[in-house]
C-alpha cells in the first residue's frame, strides 16, 4: 500500500459521487464531502485526506495525528473530494506498523479530539473510547451506537462545537 493506492481510493470515490449526482440530475458540488482513509494490515497502513477532520491512530507507540486538518484560504472553508483540484490536497501517509486503534472524524470534532496549537492528539479524548473498545467482545460493539450518539449530542458536546460530528473508532482485535 503506498500515495498510488491512496490515489486511486480517491479518484474512485470521486468517480462514483459524481455518476450519483449525474444519475440524480444533480452537480458534483451537491455531493460535496471530505475524503479520509485508512487501511492497515498487520505491517503497514495507509492513511489519506482530502479536507478537514481527522484521522487519529495508534500503532503501539501511542496517539499520532495522520494528517494536519485542512482548511482553505478563508475560516471555515476546505477542500473537497469533489472538487476539480482535489488530488492537488490529498494528503497520504504510510506507517511501516498496522494499528491498534484509530479514530476518524469530521471537523465538529477537532476541538474536542485534537490540541490544535501544537497539532497532536488530546489523549483524554481518546482514551476513554479505546479504553471501552478493548473491554468488548466483537458482538457487543453496535451497543456502543446508541451511547455514542448521546455523547456527540450532549449539551458538553455541543458547547464546544456546532458543527457536523461524526465519529468513527476502531480496534483492532487479536
Amino acid at each position: 500500500m503506498n500515495e498510488e493506492f491512496a490515489t486511486n481510493c480517491a479518484i474512485a470515490v470521486r468517480e462514483r459521487l459524481y455518476a450519483d449526482a449525474s444519475s440524480e440530475g444533480n452537480v458534483a458540488r451537491d455531493y460535496a464531502c471530505t475524503f479520509l482513509g485508512l487501511v492497515s494490515t498487520g505491517s503497514s497502513t495507509v492513511l489519506f485526506q482530502i479536507g478537514d477532520g481527522g484521522i487519529v491512530v495508534d500503532t503501539g507507540e501511542g496517539l499520532t495525528l495522520a494528517v494536519e486538518p485542512m482548511s482553505g484560504e478563508y475560516a471555515n472553508q476546505t477542500y473537497f473530494v469533489t472538487d476539480m483540484d482535489a488530488l492537488d490536497h490529498l494528503s497520504v501517509k504510510v506507517l511501516p506498523a498496522g494499528v491498534k486503534y484509530a479514530a476518524a472524524f469530521t471537523d465538529g470534532i477537532q476541538r474536542l479530539a485534537l490540541n490544535l496549537e501544537v497539532g497532536e492528539p488530546h489523549a483524554p479524548f481518546f482514551t476513554p473510547f479505546f479504553g471501552t473498545l478493548d473491554k468488548l467482545s466483537m458482538d457487543k460493539v453496535p451497543d456502543l451506537d446508541g451511547p455514542l450518539r448521546e455523547f456527540l449530542g450532549s449539551e458538553a458536546v455541543n458547547e464546544r462545537t456546532d458543527d457536523d460530528k461524526t465519529l468513527v473508532l476502531v480496534a483492532a482485535k487479536q
